[in-house]
Order: C-alpha cells, then structure tokens, then sequence
C-alpha cells in the first residue's frame, strides 16, 4: 500500500508542479474579486476541483449570488459522475472510509494519470490513486492560499494573462487523453454540442456539461457498433 502510494506522489510531481500554477492563479483572481485567503483555502481543500472553483468565482463576480456560483460549480463537478464509476475496478477492496477519502482526492490530473498507468500496468490501483491524489490536493490547496495572499495586496495582473494558465493546464490534459484519430468522432461531436450550447446563451459550465453527456453517448453507439460487427 504505502510503496503504490509513493509511486503515485512521485509520479504526480510534473502534473503538480503544472497544477501549483493555475491554482496560483486561481487564487490569485479570487482575491481580486473579493474573496479572503482562509475561503479559498478552505473551498480547495473541500471542494478540490479547480475548474468548477473557477467558474463558481466567475459567476459569483459575475452575478453577485452566492447560489448562482453554486450552482455552476455544481454542473461542472457532474464530470465526476463518469469518472468515479470509471474507478470501480480500482478501488475494489477499499473499506468505504478508503474510498470516499480516495473520491475526495481524485481530482483531472489524478485521476487520468491513473487511468494511464493502469493501460500500462494492471498492477496500478488504488494506492496509487491516493497518493498521487494527496499530493495533488495539498499542492492545490497550498497554491491557492499563496495565490489569494498576494492577490489580496498586489493590484490586477489579469492583462499579463495569469488567467490562461488554467485554460492551458487543460489543454495540456487533453492531449494526454489523446488516443488517435480512431476516437476523434466523440471529442469532436462533444466540442460540437458544447460551442452550439453556449452560442445559445446557455452559461459556459452547462454548456461543458451537455457536451460531455453528449460525447459520452457517441461513444457508447460506437461501443454498441463495434459489438454488433464482431
């Protein structure tokens, strides 16, 4: 158990050290708009899910309701519904305390690179799960704390574009999950329904939503496709 788990803190690192700074940078813009350093560490150590966190701020600036700003988190963690029940196979044994603290602690980067390892390497499971997603937690909490502490005293540098990094980390992320052209028909039909949504006035975290919901069925007509052929 404790071996698998520091195979998974050290295999974490690069990913953590990518994740340090956007979450710098979501603290940081978090400040600006008026949220307290203790709220921000306190919403990323409960929460932990950066891009909802983001878009809870947003709107919470945007709009000025706080269940606005819930809301829209809330719509964007539903991601984590498929990725949790992807995970079934590998926190087989787990008592439940293990696994909802191994839920709590999944986050994108965690999660996908054990998906990765995994592909590679039955013997990947849930201790690598935990550890790498300790480190990605406390990384992430710490990132957002420093990020909020100094955005409380420095002005707006949003226009040196600190606020691409997110964006950026995703993108990273994407390309990770790449397989090759043989799966591009869900990404793109995703990418499709999400930019329809939004160009309807539908706010951006419902607009990822639906695209996802809508992936994930072209995916699994593909799946029921290639059963029927063989």
């Amino acid at each position: 158990m404790l071996s698998g788990m520091k195979h998974g803190a050290l295999t974490i690192l690069p990913l953590a050290l990518g994740a340090a700074v956007y979450g710098f940078a979501f603290g940081f813009l978090a400040a600006q708009v008026g949220f307290p350093s203790w709220g921000v560490g306190l919403m990323s150590a409960s929460v932990h899910a950066g891009s909802s966190q983001i878009v809870a701020v947003e709107q919470f600036a945007t709009t000025g309701t706080v269940l606005g700003a819930v809301l829209a988190g809330a719509a964007l963690n539903l991601r984590y519904v498929g990725m949790i029940a992807s995970l079934s196979d590998v926190l087989v044994g787990l008592s439940w305390r293990w696994k909802i603290l191994a839920i709590h602690v999944t986050g994108d980067e965690n999660w996908a690179l054990t998906m990765a390892e995994r592909a590679k390497s039955p013997d990947i499971g849930a201790s690598f799960l935990l550890g790498s997603g300790f480190v990605m937690i406390s990384v992430w909490t710490a990132s957002t704390v420093a990020g909020a502490s100094i955005g409380a005293v420095l002005p707006d540098l949003e226009r040196f574009g600190l606020g691409f990094a997110f964006t950026a980390a995703f993108i990273a992320m994407a390309r990770g999950l790449w397989r090759g052209r043989p799966q591009a028909l869900p990404w793109v039909i995703a990418a499709g329904a999400t930019a329809a949504t939004v160009s309807l006035g539908v706010p951006q975290a419902y607009g990822i939503v639906i695209g996802a919901l809508v992936g994930l069925a072209a995916c699994a007509l593909m799946r029921r496709k290639k059963e029927a052929v063989a």
